[in-house]
Parts: C-alpha cells; sequence; structure tokens
C-alpha cells in the first residue's frame, strides 16, 4: 500500500476515517471513544506542516489510511493511526507504522513510542505484532507521562491504557 505526505486538502478525509475507524469501538462498548470528534482541521494543520502526517492511499490515490506523529524527548510519537474500515485487514496500518520507522531510522531516532487501550485487540495486542512492547509505569519519560495525564483528563483513562515503544 503505498503512503505518501497528506496533502492540505486532504485533512477532512482524514476527519472522516477517524470518524468511521471510531465506530468500530461502539460494537466492544466503548461509546465514548466511538462519539468522539476527531482532530480539528487546525489540530491536525501542525502535523501536516511539520512534515508528520502520512496517508496510505489506493489505486486513485485516495486516502484510506493515516497517521501522525510528533517528536517527543528525541523519539517518533504515534499520536493516532487510524484505517477506514471498509480496507481494514489489508497491512495498512502496519505500512503506515513502518513508513514512520523507516523516516525514524533515516532521521536517527531511537525508538517509535504510543499509548494505545490494552484490552481492544486491534489496539495493545496488534502493536505488539507490529514490534512494539508495553513499558512498564516506571520506565515512562516525563513526556510520555505528560501525554498520559492529557489522555486521562480527556477521560480515556475509564479503560485501561500502556505506553509502548518499537526499538529502531
Amino acid at each position: 500500500m503505498p503512503v505518501r505526505a497528506v496533502h492540505t486538502d486532504e485533512l477532512t478525509i482524514l476527519q472522516d476515517i477517524e470518524r468511521a475507524a471510531g465506530r468500530c469501538f461502539r460494537d466492544i462498548g466503548m461509546p465514548e471513544i466511538a462519539d468522539d470528534e476527531p482532530l480539528t482541521l487546525g489540530e491536525f494543520a501542525p502535523y501536516r506542516e511539520a512534515g508528520l502526517a502520512w496517508v496510505a492511499v489506493d489505486g486513485a490515490d485516495a486516502p484510506v489510511g493515516y497517521l501522525i506523529a510528533e517528536r517527543v524527548e528525541g523519539n517518533l510519537h504515534v499520536e493516532q493511526v487510524s484505517v477506514h474500515p471498509d480496507h481494514a485487514h489489508r497491512g495498512i496500518g502496519r505500512s503506515l507504522l513502518d513508513h514512520l520507522a523507516a523516516v525514524a531510522v533515516g532521521e536517527g531516532v531511537p525508538a517509535l513510542t504510543l499509548t494505545t487501550f490494552t484490552e481492544v485487540p486491534w489496539n495493545a495486542p496488534y502493536y505488539v505484532r507490529c514490534g512494539f512492547r508495553p513499558l512498564a509505569a516506571e520506565a515512562l519519560t516525563p513526556g510520555l507521562r505528560e501525554i498520559r495525564a492529557r489522555e486521562a483528563a480527556h477521560g480515556l483513562d475509564r479503560w485501561p491504557r500502556i505506553c509502548m515503544r518499537r526499538d529502531l
């Protein structure tokens, strides 16, 4: 699956992908996650402008999944990766993660990090299959603790969450 940088006029498509992907959470008893609105266009823009936003595209160059990242303490942190459910189970999420890993290696970045739900099959168990390992609470850096605090303030701690790391 080809991966490329997000174009400015595609930011609304990212929102659509996020809404569609979020609906899957309703089926597992997490309607609050399903109903959570995606980032605004203004919130997406800095990721694109920093060169930290990519899309996986179909044969017509239409985005079917996306990944946004941020720099956290010398690593690249996966802020969000989403694939439209119509294109799920085709390796698109892994392609996006592998693209980010290649970018990181090219920049000399030692690791990718992310936070995720532990009990959602397409979250922590999936990321383990993609080479991430759970981080114990005492191993969290100040930047990761700050991210977790923001998530808790947003209400995400209603369900078990974890930080993960993929060494490169």
